[in-house]
């Protein structure tokens, strides 16, 4: 009789038991139960207050935990988004994992003279082409607060160049309930109309709360904005532990969720159902160099314990952070701390993953750098997807033929072989593996100078699925405007 081969088991990381994860979440709880948090708009202090909770002195609120059980139990357990074309993208539920880039950095290292310089307009443009490219990334955030764009538009027009140089899935930022109006309207344009955008979105909107609990008036309005339009948005604080949060992890993190929890009640009282990205930033502030860190042990670990408590608790799709740095080239600390974040993200099944790219602790972007860690999520992919254990993969056959062959027999010439290197290996496009001789005829060229030249390669090559004339002009309208 043929026997069903086991099911392939794929390598998962948890870092927190059932108690502890429950322990944070009660705390979260207790948190909004017994000290006020800070609101600065009236249409959502009235959601809250008709929901439930206290409002003492114009804007000072606790929170009973049923309204946030509530809201848990409306927000939805899956947020899918689209391409630009309305082809299915990124489907953000259960154990799926996304990548993408971050956004905001003041400098870039360019990428024709390695200088770190202010970023500009371009550089947007750049990071857009080659995330459309990338086989390993899936959505583009700017990675850039251009010096060349007029500031109180600049979220407008770093959204304009994001359309115009990738089809991909768009996580964008806005300052306000102004000009997430103008953005959206963009979006619309390209999606054929509000309805269509609706039906199938292909853009996410980050924003953030102030820790230590308080929620500003222009975050607010951009929360009940995408609750109206049922635009799916996040919106994490930056609790990092030692700064917005306590010092230590878990009284971080409960103040973190605490202030999401807030978020997500005013968005599900504007509009039950609406798409929630769930989650809080949780890094730490270095004691010595107060910089909040992208490339320590401790964020990987916040966000995988909350994996652990979207598992156990939530039920939502969270976001999360891999493929940065604090390191100021793409040198060996780059890579190094790139790839611990990369693989304990996947390993984790963190949802929407961002920030690849970042150098200098989120002040600085690299094409080079996001080229690397393009290889490196494939490779933490291919560790991912584990052992496949079958009559093929055991190859009982192929080892007959060759321990029972001829002399000189060998899996090398073997027909096995031919069918199955191409899969069954990890093939890599810009790691090296070359012999020393063959490595120093091609130029002794090391990994930041493989991945530079990969960037250039796909800036003149790469051609981006263009946007009609009409969507053109209607967008340069919204900019002029």
């Amino acid at each position: 009789m043929k026997q069903i081969p086991p099911a392939t088991f794929k390598p998962r990381l948890k870092v927190l038991n059932k108690e502890q994860a429950w322990a944070i979440h009660t705390a979260a709880l207790e948190i909004l139960e017994k000290h006020s948090f800070t609101v600065e708009h009236k249409e959502a202090l009235s959601l809250l207050d008709n929901a439930g909770c206290s409002v003492k002195n114009e804007n000072q609120v606790t929170m009973p935990a049923y309204v946030a059980e509530r809201a848990l139990k409306t927000a939805p357990r899956q947020i899918v988004l689209y391409d630009q074309q309305g082809n299915r993208a990124m489907d953000l539920a259960d154990d799926n994992f996304y990548y993408g880039t971050g956004s905001d950095t003041i400098f870039t290292l360019d990428v024709e003279t390695g200088e770190r310089r202010r970023a500009l307009l371009k550089d947007v443009a750049n990071f857009a082409r080659t995330i459309d490219a990338l086989e390993n990334m899936d959505f583009s955030m700017s990675m850039s607060n251009p010096e060349d764009a007029p500031i109180e538009n600049i979220y407008v027009h770093v959204f304009a160049e994001m359309i115009k140089n990738s089809s991909k899935p768009i996580c964008f930022i806005a300052d306000s309930g102004r000009d997430i109006k103008k953005i959206h309207q963009m979006a619309c344009a390209v999606a054929g109309g509000e309805d269509a955008l609706a039906q199938k979105p292909f853009i996410l909107n980050y924003s953030e709360a102030i820790s230590p609990l308080r929620f500003p008036a222009n975050v607010m309005e951009k929360l009940l904005f995408c609750a109206e339009k049922k635009i799916p948005i996040c919106l994490p604080s930056g609790c990092n532990a030692g700064g917005g949060g306590p010092v230590t992890l878990a009284g971080a993190m409960a103040l973190g969720i605490a202030e999401n929890l807030v978020g997500l009640v005013i968005h599900q009282l504007a509009n039950p159902g609406a798409p929630f990205l769930f989650a809080p930033n949780v890094s730490i502030l270095d004691m010595r160099t107060t910089v909040i860190s992208y490339g320590c042990p401790e964020w990987s670990l916040t966000q995988a314990a909350l994996a652990d408590m979207r598992d156990e608790i939530y039920g939502l799709p969270i976001w999360a952070y891999a493929g940065a740095s604090d390191a100021k080239t793409v040198d060996a600390q780059a890579g190094a701390e790139a790839m611990f974040s990369i693989l304990t993200a996947m390993q984790s099944r963190c949802n929407f993953i961002h920030d690849v790219g970042y150098l200098e602790h989120g002040n600085t972007s690299s094409l080079e750098m996001l080229v690397m860690a393009d290889e490196l999520v494939a490779m933490a992919r291919h560790f991912s997807e584990g052992i496949p254990v079958n009559p093929e993969t055991l190859a009982l056959e192929a080892i007959e033929r060759v321990a029972g062959g001829a002399a000189g027999s060998m899996f090398l010439s073997d027909p096995h072989t031919f069918e199955n290197f191409k899969t069954a290996h990890f093939m890599p496009k810009l790691i090296d593996r070359f012999r020393y001789e063959g490595w120093e005829k091609a130029g002794k060229k090391d990994m930041q100078a493989r991945c530079n030249e990969e960037a250039l390669r796909i800036l003149s090559q790469h051609q981006v699925a263009p946007k009609t004339d009409e969507i053109l002009r209607e967008i340069d309208l919204i900019l002029a405007d």
